[in-house]
């Protein structure tokens, strides 16, 4: 089945260059096309998209708000944001607002495939230099050693560990991988701790597993490291 596609995008150039993309693909249809933040909200509802490919700057209701409001509501899509701003406050107010990923809107049409592809799936897809600039502004905070936190007591000690990973940007297969287990493995253990924590998808578990302090930026060159339970 077609991944349904709702682009919201206040140029109208950019929204048609994204929707023609999009629809190329064998297995993505755009169902639906907004102009502001506002009109992104109302269709959102009406089409139920799979994914909301979001711009941050619009007019009647910003991407970040509509985005705040699309992933507040039951059975809501994924929402990918796309911005020609790399900048602090948008990376963080985009994922805190409930977005799956943040993508610049500079990528190659094949990056913005996979990215849509990838939030679909559940997991989490981020720019690098967004990835950078979230792992510094923890890295800001200090490395001192965490303190319990009554959120993760119901997790498993394994499920501890993946989500660590999770928080380092590891996918399911290099999970898999570093603890020796299967890639389905790693997908239960995964549900079953956004189940647990009630959280929304990998990206929520990341800034999660930051704010707690379970998850530390490595030196660059070191190899993540998480203890097998």
């Amino acid at each position: 089945m077609s991944l349904k596609v709702l682009v919201a995008d206040d140029q109208g150039i950019v929204r048609a260059g994204f929707a023609a993309v999009i629809d190329a693909e064998e297995d993505m249809t755009v169902v639906g096309e907004a102009a502001d933040g506002a009109a992104a909200v109302r269709l959102a509802e009406r089409l139920a998209p799979d994914v909301v490919v979001m711009d941050v700057r619009m007019p009647e209701l910003d991407g970040i708000a509509a985005t705040r409001i699309i992933t507040g509501r039951a059975g809501a899509p994924r929402v990918l944001v796309l911005t020609t701003f790399d900048l602090d406050s948008y990376v963080f107010d985009a994922l805190r607002a409930g977005a799956s990923g943040f993508l610049l809107k500079d990528v190659y049409a094949s990056e913005l495939l996979r990215g849509i592809r990838v939030v679909a799936a559940g997991e989490s897809v981020l720019a690098p230099s967004a990835t950078r600039r979230l792992v510094s502004h923890y890295a800001a905070a200090g490395n001192g050693p965490a303190a319990p936190v009554p959120e993760l007591s119901g997790l498993t000690g394994r499920e501890r560990g993946v989500l660590t990973l999770v928080a380092a940007g590891l996918t399911n297969a290099e999970i898999a991988d570093q603890l020796g287990i299967t890639v389905g493995t790693v997908k239960s253990h995964v549900n079953a701790l956004l189940r647990k924590l009630g959280l929304r998808d990998r990206v929520q578990a990341t800034i999660l597993a930051y704010d707690l302090g379970l998850a530390r930026p490595n030196p660059p060159g070191t190899a993540v490291q998480t203890r097998r339970p």
